[in-house]
């Protein structure tokens, strides 16, 4: 399964890589948006949930994987500008569908408050409007750390908080990849964790309720960073909310063990085709990737 890559100029400001994965028989495409300092990588395992019922773009931030070599990092971006990144994606790739994970939420609410005409449907996983006890406790440490361009320290409270029910393997590809990013990563994700912290979270949820689509919100029963509860509040900001609860999950889902990841496989093509009855096939979980997602 080899993706269709290219380098896409956005508004001759940012040049964005994307991976489309095509699927011949597949009506509708699905763009996923990672979570903070992640990468296409991340979205491995998603990608084989989702094709080839559906075409799937995937995509790097300019600060972020291979869309890097081809910025100049000379501003940081905020979530408003990675809100219109999208949807200059949205349009280029014809997109039905966007799902996002963990701070990738922030940017979607965003993006479809602008009520793009061709998205139908949303799902925002790992994500919630409130910044509870021990969101706040990571982000504040997350910040100094990332002030400190302390890499052994972000590598360490990734993995002994958010990334805490992952395995072994994920927890290993996740510290090679957050302690060996570029200082300017840091500096962009010091930066949306100031904004978050300096209530930049209402300004989302302000505009959410501009959202004319329904959209799925996902969690795990063992996320304690973006809980379930919590995550219902958004029905009080997005008129057509819907809410899943994926049983002995954290923060990750589908990366973390097989029943999880079939099942937020399961929920989220019923919410996004649910009138297709999926045949039962052999299930290949890999965990052959990093997970990262701040």
């Amino acid at each position: 399964m080899r993706p269709e890559i290219a380098v896409l100029d956005i508004q001759g400001q940012y040049r964005v890589y994307t991976e489309f994965y095509r699927a011949e028989a597949a009506e509708k495409t699905i763009i996923l948006i990672n979570g903070s300092l992640a990468t296409t990588a991340s979205f491995a395992q998603t990608v084989r949930n989702l094709h080839p019922q559906f075409n799937v773009v995937l995509y790097d931030q300019p600060y972020a994987g291979k869309s890097k070599p081809h910025n100049r990092q000379e501003r940081l971006i905020t979530k408003e500008t990675e809100a219109h990144i999208l949807l200059e994606l949205i349009e280029h790739f014809r997109a039905d569908h966007v799902m996002s994970f963990s701070w990738g939420g922030a940017c979607t609410l965003l993006a479809l408050a602008h009520q793009p005409r061709l998205v139908k449907k949303a799902v925002v996983s790992s994500f919630s409007p409130i910044i509870n006890e021990a969101m706040r406790d990571y982000l504040e440490r997350g910040c100094q750390y990332l002030a400190a361009c302390d890499r052994y320290q972000v590598g360490n409270l990734v993995n002994d908080t958010i990334g805490k029910h992952l395995p072994s393997l994920f927890k290993r590809f996740n510290y090679r990849h957050v302690s060996s990013l570029d200082s300017h990563e840091y500096a962009q994700m010091h930066f949306h964790i100031n904004q978050v912290l300096q209530h930049d979270l209402e300004r989302a949820l302000k505009a959410a309720v501009n959202i004319d689509i329904p959209v799925l919100f996902i969690n795990g029963d063992r996320d304690e960073y973006t809980t379930a509860e919590d995550a219902r509040h958004f029905s009080q900001h997005v008129g057509k909310s819907h809410f899943s609860v994926i049983r002995d999950a954290g923060h990750f889902l589908d990366m973390e063990h097989k029943a999880a990841c079939e099942e937020t496989r399961d929920v989220v093509l019923g919410f996004l085709k649910p009138t297709v009855r999926e045949t039962r096939q052999r299930f290949n979980f890999v965990p052959g990737q990093h997970a990262l997602a701040i």
